[in-house]
């Protein structure tokens, strides 16, 4: 699995876990809904301050939301 792929899943899982809608995170990061519909796809090549604004608004450390196995431990 890609990086971006790893990202995007990561994100969507913590996302619902912190019972953030797309809008909230959206709202958050300052980032357009429809936009981060679409880095959950891995339709993004995200920049590393996109990253860094998303990870600090899901209150979790960067290197977690690149973690491939982050995922299947909070499942």
């Amino acid at each position: 699995m890609k990086a971006r792929d790893v990202f995007a899943v990561n994100i969507r899982c913590t996302r619902l876990k912190l019972g953030y809608s797309q809008e909230r995170l959206a709202e958050v990061t300052n980032l357009h809904r429809t936009y981060i519909g679409s880095v959950e796809r891995g339709e993004r090549n995200v920049t590393i301050d996109v990253m860094e604004k998303i990870s600090l608004a899901l209150k979790i450390p960067l290197t977690k939301l690149l973690d491939k196995d982050y995922s299947n431990e909070n499942e």
